[in-house]
């Protein structure tokens, strides 16, 4: 996926997979197109077939697909934009932060050059497919303790390779690193017996923890060791550890043991701050239990949403949405902006309980809705510490907060 110059599929949505992939690479996508069929040699699209090899051009921000090699206008540099930022900067004032996600060193690199003030979302599930996917595999099916811990151990060497270009390349500008999140099918593979019903909503962040213990304590050993690297070198990382999918206070206080056990015997000398997403309704409502025992929060808004609405975040937008808009069901995509009735309020009273719990409570937002300027007035409102989006909507994002920052008077 990474080599593509463009990618269009069949299905999925502006917050699914693929689009929030392609568009923290910086590569033209097109997702979700309902009259898309694809066959061994040929697509189908629009009706008009198109046989291997031939060119289309793709507008990503529009979701055009246009036969053909189009004429195409480079990206034009303006001094101006740089003038404008600085002052969008001075407004922000380390009031509100813009971080990016970023899962490899040249993201970091290239976030920092857009101006983000560290990595908000570092996800290790990236780090683990292509040419890494056979140790994965290795170790869930691993039959024995003996030969888990020896897959584990190859994925440790691995992880902490990755997580040390990361943390150099954003140094000395924090770096929250989630823990695995991915279904375990997209580890396993598409068999009938490993796949699940809905996926999305099973085995995936901390429940799969809880059923192989030995992942998330190979991650924080990893992480740890990657801190010490980048000490080593002379860099001063700054790094903390997120968990995610968590629903209960009891998820958080067992698995967070696990990762507190697993730094109190690494090389750093120092416990990592240890936060939780807030991404299902049940952690949102019940925020202030979640603060007792965690450093920090950080809003997952693509499955808040999804799991709020009861909409999947990879199927409704290819069928659904857009006759919902047409008939005046929905104004507007609540994966695209930041719903208004149910899941900008939700977010803000977690916010403030969780402050009542924990004052000083850091808090931000790494979904989709933290580069669309729409929905950052509403999360600004809301009172984040931080947004964090892909590399590329960065400026966006740094514009965005200071308008949002002005409205207020702030």
């Amino acid at each position: 996926m990474r080599e593509a110059a463009g990618i269009v599929t069949a299905r999925g949505g502006m917050a699914g997979h693929a689009a929030v992939v392609a568009r923290g690479w910086g590569i033209p996508a097109v997702v979700g197109v309902a009259d898309l069929r694809v066959a061994d040699n040929h697509v189908v699209l629009g009706g008009r077939r198109l046989d291997e090899g031939s060119a289309v051009s793709l507008d990503g921000s529009t979701g055009e697909v246009f036969a053909g090699e189009a004429d195409l206008a480079g990206t034009v540099y303006l001094p101006e934009l740089d003038v404008l930022l600085s002052w969008a900067d001075e407004i922000r004032d380390n009031r509100v932060g813009v971080r990016a996600n970023a899962d490899r060193a040249d993201d970091a690199a290239r976030a920092r050059d857009f101006g983000a003030e560290g990595i908000g979302l570092c996800r290790t599930e990236h780090l683990f497919l292509g040419e890494r996917l056979p140790l994965v595999q290795r170790f869930l099916a691993a039959e024995d303790p003996a030969e888990e811990a020896a897959a584990l151990d190859d994925l440790e060497v691995v992880q902490r390779s990755d997580l040390v270009g990361v943390l150099e390349a954003m140094a000395p500008h924090p770096v929250v690193v989630r823990l695995l999140d991915a279904p375990q099918h997209e580890f396993r593979g598409d068999t009938a017996e490993d796949r699940e019903y809905n996926p999305m909503l099973g085995t995936r962040g901390v429940r799969l923890a809880i059923l192989r213990e030995g992942l998330y304590r190979m991650q924080v050993r990893a992480l740890c060791a990657a801190v010490a690297d980048a000490r080593a070198a002379g860099a001063e990382p700054h790094a903390s550890v997120m968990l995610p999918l968590v629903a209960t206070a009891s998820e958080l206080v067992l698995v967070r043991g696990w990762v507190l056990d697993e730094m109190a015997t690494s090389a750093i000398g120092d416990a990592l701050p240890v936060g939780t997403m807030v991404e299902t309704p049940r952690a949102a409502l019940r925020a202030d239990d979640l603060a007792i025992h965690a450093d920090f929060f950080s809003f997952g808004t693509n499955d808040l949403t999804q799991m709020v609405f009861g909409l999947s975040r990879d199927d409704a937008e290819r069928d659904l949405m857009g006759r919902y808009r047409e008939r005046g069901v929905l104004d507007a995509n609540p994966f695209e902006h930041l719903d208004e009735g149910a899941v900008a309020p939700l977010v803000a009273a977690a916010i403030r309980a969780g402050r009542k719990t924990r004052p000083g409570l850091e808090v931000g937002v790494c979904g989709e809705h933290g580069g669309d300027p729409r929905s950052i007035h509403l999360l600004v409102e809301a009172g984040v510490d931080y947004v964090s989006c892909s590399p590329f909507r960065v400026p966006v994002a740094r514009l965005a907060v200071a308008q949002a920052l002005i409205a207020q008077g702030a």
